[in-house]
């Protein structure tokens, strides 16, 4: 499959974040290490549902744990603010509740989460640090080309996601099955228990390996990701808004992107996963 589309989302997001660098001084981390409200001295702890690469994905190999491109960038946050970095695997229903943070459970939740007005009367975001689509997999050769296809099939989505919100608002006749992860809503669509997948494309994508399944469409639903926190820690969000900046300074988050994103990352963790 073409991924033009993935690669243009890089130039949107950085320039968002190029808006955001203006509000405060260069090179400004935001708030010191020592003045953040952490859950545990010198640690930044982090929630985020896994597996769901090549956002978040289960790595022994790493210091953390996890690996993947949410990880990646807090582990920067957590360097550039003289942090150690710890990840927690928790239920993304949790997460983009606020439950998980108010109960302190993490600082932070980086979990590839929209930033939607329901969920900034409960979290504080960062800035958006990536832009994203909702795509609809089927297996090849299904009758399912569109999502006007979907009247009287099984669908499957994530719950709490603005995919399944998406599929709810647009699917008309549907049956919508959620899951709690991508990986049991994988497991449904090999099984032949749901006929198609809903969710966010490059999540999709790593799908397409082997090429019993492809993405027959895309829809453009403006959103973008950020970092969630308590809303009540101001000096927290200023400090990863500050860091957030200082990766798009450096290039490093440009590096991050290729390093995700790019056609031959995608087709090497399609290949892992179909593996």
């Amino acid at each position: 499959m073409n991924l033009r589309s993935l690669r243009t989302l890089s130039v949107a997001t950085a320039a968002m974040l190029a808006l955001a660098a203006c509000g405060s001084e260069e090179g400004d981390g935001g708030a010191a290490a020592g003045e953040l409200d952490l859950v545990a001295d010198g640690t930044l702890t982090v929630c985020s549902d896994v597996p769901y690469p090549p956002f978040e994905d289960f790595d022994e190999s790493s210091p953390s744990g996890f690996t993947g491109f949410d990880i990646d960038i807090v582990q920067a946050v957590a360097d550039g603010l003289d942090l150690e970095l710890a990840v927690k695997d928790s239920s993304f229903d949790g997460l983009q509740s606020g439950l998980a943070l108010n109960a302190g459970e993490c600082d932070l939740a980086a979990s590839a989460m929209t930033i939607t007005e329901e969920r900034q009367a409960n979290l504080a975001f960062s800035d958006g640090y990536y832009d994203s689509k909702q795509s609809l997999l089927v297996p090849v050769g299904s009758d399912v080309a569109s999502i006007a296809d979907l009247e009287g099939k099984r669908v499957g989505v994530q719950q709490g996601t603005t995919g399944e919100a998406y599929t709810n608002e647009n699917a008309s006749g549907a049956e919508v099955i959620s899951f709690p992860s991508d990986a049991e809503m994988y497991q449904a669509i090999q099984a032949g228990q749901v006929d198609a997948l809903l969710q966010d494309l490059p999540v999709n994508l790593v799908h397409t390996a082997g090429g019993d399944f492809e993405i027959v469409e895309e829809f453009s639903t403006e959103e973008t990701y950020g970092l969630a926190m308590k809303k009540d820690n101001a000096a927290l969000v200023e400090a990863v808004n500050g860091q957030l900046s200082e990766l798009r300074d450096s290039g490093a988050y440009d590096d991050l992107y290729e390093k995700y994103f790019s056609e031959a990352a995608v087709d090497d963790a399609a290949q892992t996963s179909d593996s």
